[in-house]
């Protein structure tokens, strides 16, 4: 067997297992297998904010003064800390919601969230999210 197809299936391999991994929801840790949305996890983009009244795709109710969020995969009561990176204000919400669904956007904040984190006017602003209960020492 060439060394090219042995190379090929190793990583057929490794994108299989974790293909399987993401698919379980699991991160391994020394302290066992926790899901995924306990993992400390970071991301940074751009958000925006919404200020529906309609129900979510969690099927409450959206409160625009509410603390909660829209994010296209982070479960459903995942809390994130949302830092805004313009001007260091930081708030902590519950992903309610599914979105965003325009490009470039990473997570759509209630009103009262996008006022505390300042970018009301703006409309968009460059953030850090990352899982509440972790502690994000990754700065975009």
């Amino acid at each position: 067997m060439s060394s090219y197809l042995r190379h090929s299936h190793v990583r057929q391999l490794r994108r299989a297992a974790l293909t399987l991994i993401l698919a379980l929801g699991l991160v391994s840790t020394n302290l066992g297998a926790v899901p995924l949305a306990q993992a400390v996890e970071v991301q940074c983009g751009q958000a925006s904010w919404y200020a529906m009244t309609s129900r979510t795709a969690s099927g409450e109710r959206a409160d625009p003064n509410a603390y909660t969020a829209a994010h296209r995969t982070l479960p459903f009561g995942t809390m994130v800390r949302v830092t805004n990176l313009g001007n260091g204000r930081s708030v902590v919400v519950r992903i309610n919601d599914r979105g965003p669904f325009t490009g470039g956007r990473i997570i759509d904040l209630t009103r009262r969230a996008a006022n505390d984190l300042g970018f009301i006017n703006a409309g968009t602003a460059r953030v850090q999210i990352s899982t509440a209960d972790g502690d994000a020492r990754i700065v975009c």
